[in-house]
């Protein structure tokens, strides 16, 4: 039987040291669609989004307790690899990260990182960098760039990038992580487009502080307040018809 979820968390909490980041979360992310994580600075999000491929534990001094997960895998069991979560639940970042090198090798380091085994011939090299820009609309203007170095592009193609960099270790989750806070209304709107045809094919969660980003792109929504999951439901619904009185202070602009 398929899987409804690519995420399920059990009551999930965190703490940085002595402070509690996380309480007592629950939630269910459905597979092949975009997520979004909203709430006031401070409220967990990006703490959350990183429990999902273990990236918090390179912070030190953190203690998770609860259930994660991931496909239907319990990332905290003894038995699992975090070079083969991080595979397969990718993240992008909320400044494009692009490597100072040439924007083909940038489409190829992760999986030469993963695969050091694997030996890749230049044609199969080719036949990925082709597929992975193809994918994220930048095949076009970069087939004749191939040798640019990455950080001089566009930050919307950085980030486009970003993401094309992710496709060849054939993710099956994209964790992103306000991707659009650097870019122009153009640019935000270009990665918003490509989310959009790409979902479906992977399942997004979106952390954003844009609530107009957040009723774009996304089919459910989460928002997050002091560390808890306040209330999670369809995107329109929640915005026209929540819940709980702190998301309709928050969606209304009454916070703070």
């Amino acid at each position: 039987m398929p899987m409804n979820y690519s995420i399920e968390a059990e009551n999930l909490n965190l703490w940085y040291g002595d402070f509690q980041a996380l309480i007592d979360v629950n939630v269910k992310i459905p597979h092949g669609q975009i997520t979004s994580l909203i709430g006031p600075s401070g409220c967990g999000k990006s703490t959350l989004l990183r429990c999902f491929n273990r990236v918090n534990e390179r912070y030190g001094n953190v203690t998770t307790e609860g259930k994660i997960e991931v496909l239907g895998k319990n990332i905290y069991d003894t038995d699992v690899s975090l070079p083969e979560l991080r595979k397969a639940v990718g993240m992008v970042f909320q400044r494009p990260n692009p490597l100072p090198i040439s924007v083909y090798e940038n489409v190829l380091f992760g999986l030469r990182i993963h695969s050091p085994m694997r030996s890749i011939t230049r044609a199969e090299a080719d036949e990925i960098v082709e597929e992975a820009l193809t994918s994220v609309f930048l095949w076009t203007d970069l087939k004749d760039k191939l040798k640019t170095r990455a950080t001089s592009l566009q930050l919307e193609q950085q980030q486009k990038l970003c993401i094309a960099r992710l496709l060849p270790l054939k993710p099956k989750i994209i964790l992103m992580d306000e991707p659009c806070s650097a870019l122009d209304a153009k640019g935000t709107r270009a990665v918003e487009e490509l989310m959009e045809v790409l979902a479906g094919t992977y399942t997004f969660i979106i952390v954003t502080h844009n609530m107009a980003q957040a009723r774009r792109v996304s089919k459910e929504c989460i928002f997050m307040f002091l560390g808890e999951l306040i209330e999670h439901r369809e995107t329109q619904v929640l915005f026209t018809d929540p819940k709980h009185e702190k998301t309709s202070d928050y969606v209304h602009m009454r916070y703070g």
